[in-house]
């Protein structure tokens, strides 16, 4: 069996698709028989993740979306030669038009895109819907929770037999990460007393002005005492949310290597998310054993079980007294912080990437 995965959004600026890529890959290989797990673009080195640039060099990444624009856009069957003798081609979010000799398989990470449109850029928009054609024609598919697969069923019609739920991975370094780094971590950033984090893109989905609503809303002492930090790069939010968040700490894009101790570094991690396919910040901070507190939607309680705080994240009530509620209890956190740990040690991609290359050899022998 040979399985040539679509590597592309590893050549670009992403978050989550990139992250999950990036290990699933290296961990395929790292599983399968030699020469099972191809790339396309060939032979992409994985060097360091990197979320705000590619992760390879000038050429490869020139070279590699060159072919991907000459496939999508002059109708040219460049991917048909390029990964020719493949049993099963993986497509991502911006292939349009998937070699026709393989067989078809894609990750399904979300379906934020038809459900809350509002929320997102024209940009996102067409680019999910072109997607759709490649969800629809493929003989399989993963989706990276039960709550994800069951919005593909609903709102777009997938046939649910065609879609095999297979959870993503945490890093290793999101496992207890040792207190020399945490240490540096602190001291880089300047973050010398206990604090309330947030990582992730700043964009309307993650609903950050509730948060610094929230946050705002507690009383006096304990703002003074903890400190809200919110870390990530800036995406598609409002001008006024952009403005907001210089009144609290807000550190902007984050290299990869600083966040698990970032993460561990934290009292609470929040995360008041409007919709999460699978939701990695809440589960990389369980892996670091920092209590979570987070929304009671989409797949936050799949992931997370009894092992975070819950809340309905559109009643800012709810979000401001869960936050208080942590902040002011050191048993409830370490309670949450043992459950994390142990929550998170189901989600190992290891594991997913054992699961993963039995759905190709299903699919390629089908």
């Amino acid at each position: 069996m040979r399985v040539v995965i679509d590597a592309v959004p590893l050549l670009i600026r992403s978050a989550g698709v990139k992250n999950y890529l990036y290990h699933w890959i290296e961990h395929l290989r790292h599983e399968a028989p030699p020469n099972t797990i191809a790339t396309f673009p060939a032979a992409i080195g994985f060097g360091p993740l990197r979320h705000n640039r590619s992760i390879t060099g000038l050429w490869r990444t020139g070279t590699g979306l060159a072919a991907l624009a000459l496939s999508n856009y002059t109708g040219l069957p460049v991917l048909d030669w390029l990964t020719h003798g493949a049993d099963v081609f993986h497509a991502s979010g911006l292939t349009r038009h998937p070699p026709r000799r393989a067989r078809l398989t894609a990750t399904i990470h979300d379906v934020t895109c038809w459900l809350m449109p509002e929320l997102h850029p024209a940009a996102n928009l067409r680019a999910d819907h072109k997607f759709e054609a490649i969800l629809r024609r493929a003989d399989g598919l993963i989706a990276v929770s039960e709550s994800t697969k069951s919005d593909a069923v609903r709102v777009l019609g997938l046939r649910p037999e065609k879609i095999t739920v297979i959870h993503s991975g945490i890093a290793a370094a999101f496992f207890d990460p040792s207190g020399e780094t945490v240490d540096a971590v602190r001291a880089r950033y300047g973050l010398n007393g206990p604090f309330v984090l947030f990582i992730g893109t700043i964009e309307p989905r993650k609903n950050i002005d509730m948060l610094l609503d929230a946050y705002q809303g507690l009383p006096a002492p304990v703002r003074q005492e903890f400190e809200l930090v919110v870390a990530g790069p800036m995406g598609w939010a409002a001008a006024e949310t952009a403005a907001r968040l210089r009144r609290v700490r807000y550190l902007g894009y984050v290299p990869e290597p600083d966040i698990a101790p970032l993460t561990a570094a934290a009292t609470v991690f929040a995360y008041p998310s409007l919709y999460e396919g699978f939701g990695f910040p809440v589960a990389q901070a369980m892996a670091a054993g920092t209590p979570v507190i987070t929304s009671n939607v989409s797949s936050l309680p799949e992931i997370t079980g009894d092992a975070a705080l819950l809340i309905d994240p559109r009643s800012l009530g709810e979000l401001r007294d869960g936050l208080s509620r942590l902040l002011l209890s050191p048993t409830l956190r370490a309670e949450l912080a043992g459950k994390g740990r142990a929550r998170a040690r189901a989600f190992r991609w290891e594991a997913c990437a054992a699961r993963s290359l039995v759905f190709f050899r299903e699919i390629a022998g089908g």
